[in-house]
């Protein structure tokens, strides 16, 4: 599996129908950006969001969704996403943030070795 390759903080170029990836680390969740090609070299986006989790016998495994969204449709995927993210800043209840942490990072004593 590519996604265990990437260095999450670094934009790649990639080979094969994958032309270039950001990954983006939020969480427990990384989200794949990845444009790639078509055979008419005409490019497309992947959208990946891959979770960790611990399966039944104790191996970790990823679940992962993919959308594919096509240049026809950047501009109206961009504009409702930008309305959707300003509707939620805008109207979402304040959410207390977790006792002696920032929301969505964690502390040096949470590191987990076995993910190293």
């Amino acid at each position: 599996m590519y996604f265990e390759d990437f260095d999450i903080n670094d934009s790649q170029e990639r080979n094969g129908d994958d032309v270039f990836s950001k990954p983006v680390r939020a969480g427990k969740r990384t989200y794949f950006f990845d444009v790639k090609a078509t055979k008419n070299n005409d490019y497309y986006l992947t959208i990946t969001e891959s979770k960790r989790r611990l399966d039944r016998d104790g191996r970790f495994v990823y679940d992962k969704h993919k959308i594919f969204l096509y240049k026809e449709d950047f501009e109206k995927f961009s504009q409702g996403l930008e309305d959707i993210i300003k509707y939620i800043r805008e109207n979402a209840p304040a959410v207390p943030e977790r006792a002696g942490r920032e929301a969505g990072t964690q502390s040096f004593t949470d590191v987990n070795f076995e993910e190293l």
